[in-house]
């Protein structure tokens, strides 16, 4: 009975490990595939407002016209909300 007991613990160390070392390998994949990328948002980029209808986006993403930000192309069209 003690074998028995002591091959579960094996078993179950072994499975604890490989688990640990999977999670650990994707998250590492993913990080370097973010930093390959060079897109999207990074977690210091500064979020402005757009000034039709207020909502918060990326500066990345925003649209500069008439010296204010804009969500899209459209409401830079529109002009401030009366």
């Amino acid at each position: 009975m003690a074998k028995f007991l002591i091959w579960v613990v094996i078993i179950l160390a072994v499975m604890m490990v490989s688990r640990v070392l999977t999670h650990r390998n994707a998250n590492q994949k993913s990080l370097r595939k973010r930093e390959a990328s060079g897109s999207g948002n990074t977690p210091g980029e500064s979020m402005v407002r757009c000034a039709h209808c207020q909502i918060y986006l990326p500066r990345s993403e925003a649209y500069m016209s008439q010296g204010k930000t804009w969500c899209s192309a459209e409401h830079a069209r529109l002009g401030l909300r009366k």
